[in-house]
C-alpha cells in the first residue's frame, strides 16, 4: 500500500496475522525493505509485520531534502495512523535505529519495545558524512561506491563466503536514488540522540556486531549504558548483522520480545 506522508508517498507491506502484536522493521540507508527477508518468515508467524521504504529509498518518494530525524519519525507514525496502529514494536537497523530512538523518546505511548540494531546516537565528526555527500553526488550514483561500502558492511570473510546474500544488498544500494541517499545523510550529519536516550522508557534491546566499522560496538555500549535497563547482545558481524547473522539475528530479537511480552 501506499501512505501519504505529508505529501510524500511510501511503500508499505504488511504480513503475518491481523489480531497479532505490531513488529515494524526500519531499515539502513542504502536498502529497502527487502533487507528483512531473511527475518519475515519468523517474524511474521508471530506478528502483524509492518515494513517500509523510507523517504528517498525503493519504492517511496524522494522529496527535495535535507531529510530530518524528526521528519524521518513522523513518516512513521503516518504509516501507523494510516493502519490504525496504536502501539507497536520497533525494530530498527542503523539509520532504522536511529528513527526508533527519536520515536522512542518523543511520542513514547507508541512504542512498546524497542530494538536498537548496530546504530549510533551522534557522530562527532560531520566532516565524515560531508565527504560521503560530496564523493555521492560526483559519482553520479552508488554502483560506483559499492565495494566500498561492502566492506564495511560485511566482513570479509562473510563477503568471500556468501556472494549470494551481499549481491541483493549491493543491488539495494546501487538502485537507491542519488538524492534521496544524500537526503539522508544529512540527516545523520544532523543528528544528536544523546540527550533523548534517558527519555527513553521502553523496554529496549540493543543489537551490535563485534566486526562493526560503521556504528561499532563503542556506539552500541554507549546507548545501552543510557537506556534504564537495556539489554545488548553483540553478534559475530559487521554492519548489516540481520543479513551476516540471520539466524542469531531473528533469535535474539524474537526471544527479546517473549521475554518482554506484556
Amino acid at each position: 500500500m501506499i501512505v501519504d506522508a505529508d505529501g510524500c508517498p511510501l511503500w508499505v507491506e504488511v504480513e503475518g496475522p491481523t489480531q497479532a502484536p505490531v513488529l515494524m522493521l526500519s531499515n539502513s540507508l542504502g536498502t529497502d525493505l527487502r533487507m528483512w527477508d531473511a527475518q519475515v518468515a519468523a517474524f511474521a508467524q508471530r506478528f502483524r509485520l509492518v515494513r517500509y521504504d523510507r523517504r528517498g529509498h525503493g519504492k517511496s518518494g524522494v522529496p527535495a531534502g535535507p531529510y530530518t530525524m524528526e521528519q524521518l519519525g513522523r513518516d512513521a507514525l503516518a504509516i501507523a495512523d494510516a493502519l490504525r496502529i496504536a502501539k507497536l514494536d520497533w525494530c530498527g537497523l542503523s539509520m532504522g535505529g536511529m528513527v526508533g530512538m527519536w520515536l522512542a523518546a518523543h511520542a513514547p505511548q507508541r512504542i512498546d519495545r524497542l530494538i536498537l540494531s548496530n546504530t549510533s546516537c551522534h557522530d562527532p565528526d560531520p566532516s565524515i558524512w560531508n565527504e560521503r555527500i560530496k564523493a555521492v553526488a560526483a559519482s553520479g550514483g552508488l554502483g560506483s561506491l559499492a565495494d566500498r561500502i561492502m566492506a564495511l558492511w560485511f566482513s570479509p570473510p562473510f563477503r568471500a563466503g556468501s556472494p549470494q546474500a551481499v549481491a541483493p544488498l549491493r543491488a539495494m544500494l546501487a538502485a537507491t536514488p542519488v538524492a534521496g541517499y544524500i537526503a539522508c545523510c544529512e540527516a545523520i550529519r544532523d543528528m544528536d540522540h544523546r540527550d533523548l536516550l534517558t527519555r527513553i522508557g521502553a523496554k529496549t534491546l540493543v543489537i551490535a556486531g563485534r566486526h562493526d566499522q560503521a556504528t561499532p560496538l563503542a556506539a552500541a555500549q554507549f546507548i545501552h549504558s543510557r537506556i534504564a535497563g537495556a539489554e545488548l547482545t553483540v553478534l559475530d558481524a559487521a554492519h548489516i548483522a540481520n543479513v551476516e547473522q540471520s539466524a542469531a539475528y531473528t533469535q535474539a530479537v524474537l526471544a527479546f520480545l517473549a521475554r518482554n511480552a506484556a
